[in-house]
């Protein structure tokens, strides 16, 4: 039970490690980089108590707040009080850029939606939608770059 418990804990090892050799590979002029299996425990079990130090202190400035659901402006005060400054500013960046994105598919969901109203009025065939409800009005890729440390 203990075992099935800290395995739901670990990030999974792919993705730590495609993080790991991208930063790496970018910082270093030699090909490519080899990841020994004890290193890559290392890193996700770091990322791992970081991620739970971050979201106890988050979790603690937003119950200040009385309230129980942390936003991101916790999660932003919080790296300010467990003194990681340096990832406010690139944090921030990425977050306006996500917000734009999603404010603009909001809008293209929108003018979609009143679109198929016209559509269905006039008895043209309305766009299919997604598997998430929303109807399918373009593919757009989103690359997002948390910034270096």
């Amino acid at each position: 039970m203990a075992k099935e418990l800290a395995q739901a804990e670990e990030l999974p090892r792919a993705i730590v490690r495609r993080l790991v050799k991208d930063k790496l590979s970018q910082s270093s002029t030699e090909g490519d980089i080899s990841l020994h299996k004890e290193a890559l425990l290392a890193f996700s079990e770091s990322a791992r108590i970081f991620i739970h130090y971050l979201s106890a202190t988050a979790n603690d400035i937003c119950k200040e707040s009385k309230r129980q659901t942390i936003n991101a402006d916790d999660v932003l005060k919080a790296l300010e009080e467990i003194e990681f400054t340096e990832f406010v500013g690139p944090l921030k960046t990425s977050l306006e850029e996500f917000r734009q994105i999603n404010t603009g598919k909001r809008a293209r969901a929108a003018k979609a939606k009143e679109a198929n109203k016209k559509k269905m009025k006039t008895g043209e065939q309305p766009l299919p939608e997604n598997g998430d409800g929303s109807k399918a009005v373009a593919d757009v890729e989103v690359n997002i770059d948390v910034g270096s440390t």
